[in-house]
């Protein structure tokens, strides 16, 4: 008989994770309107790394060389993700966009399959395979119109970029502390967005103080996120992880209607797939074990 299980604290973390996503989509809406993207992502990640070298300086001087290697790795995938998904948006929809981001649902699984060599379990491929369905339905019916250009391949890169931070940080959480690891990506990903100003032609904004309070808000928010994904993917599979990730638009959905936004028909249906890919991973089927198998 199939057995669903109780959320770990670590899943519950993770879970926890979606919903300050998908709470942030108003703010960075807001802030968007006052300034570029790219500073706002330096902005961000800067705060949130110089916020973490205060609070942990003891422990960031015993740092190795694994531990930065860790972090470089992973602020290179955060800084890669948000810059690729900037320039695609500048060219296509929003609704395209989150169709070809959302690519990075089945792409986890697969890696974590090739690299850590733990093909998931039955129920994951069904999470996996509502959590898909439930995005395709949030981005909307404009998602998969028109031809393949520049702004839809810098998307899908970006979809790759977010699946490898996902595999590099359940890979690399255990090469150290947590705390680390953490500071490191964050400081890198931020100075990686401010340096791509320059290139992208992005100018400093005029002060405001929009941009302030939401890239200093956020950037705590950021450091807390980043230290609490470090710490709980050292539990949860890379596709469990993946899946319960797929949540932030739900969160995103609802603090929308909340405030003022219309709620499709199309969008309520999305997000109740990706509801039932959560549960559905937790199911368990009676089945010998078999060597190599995802025991999540």
């Amino acid at each position: 008989m199939p057995i669903m299980n109780l959320p770990s604290r670590q899943e519950l973390a993770l879970m926890a994770i979606t919903l300050f996503w998908g709470g942030t989509f108003l703010i960075v809406h807001v802030t968007l309107r006052h300034c570029g993207p790219l500073f706002f992502v330096g902005l961000r990640f800067m705060t949130a790394g110089l916020i973490g070298s205060v609070v942990f300086h003891r422990a960031l001087r015993r740092i190795n060389l694994a531990e930065m290697g860790a972090g470089v790795a992973i602020g290179i995938t955060i800084w890669a993700g948000y810059t690729l998904q900037t320039y695609g948006l500048q060219t296509i929809s929003s609704s395209r966009s989150a169709f070809l981001t959302a690519l990075y649902v089945p792409i986890v699984p697969l890696l974590q399959w090739i690299v850590l060599r733990r093909p998931p379990r039955l129920m994951n491929w069904v999470g996996i395979g509502l959590a898909f369905g439930g995005l395709m339905l949030l981005a909307g019916t404009g998602a998969t119109q028109g031809g393949f250009g520049r702004g839809e391949w810098a998307t899908v890169l970006c979809a790759v970029s977010v699946a490898a931070e996902i595999m590099l940080i359940s890979r690399c959480a255990t090469l150290g502390d947590s705390r680390r690891i953490t500071v490191v990506q964050l400081l890198v990903a931020g100075l990686l967005a401010l340096l791509a100003m320059p290139v992208a032609g992005e100018r400093l904004p005029a002060f405001s103080w929009i941009w302030v309070a939401g890239g200093i808000g956020l950037g705590a928010g950021s450091m807390l996120v980043q230290l609490a994904m470090n710490w709980a993917q050292k539990a949860v599979s890379p596709t469990r992880a993946t899946i319960i990730y797929a949540g932030e638009p739900v969160w995103g959905g609802i603090v929308g209607r909340m405030a003022g936004d219309p709620l499709p028909v199309t969008s309520v249906l999305g997000a109740g797939c990706i509801v039932a890919g959560v549960l559905a991973s937790e199911i368990r089927l009676p089945a010998r074990s078999k060597p190599g198998s995802d025991e999540e």
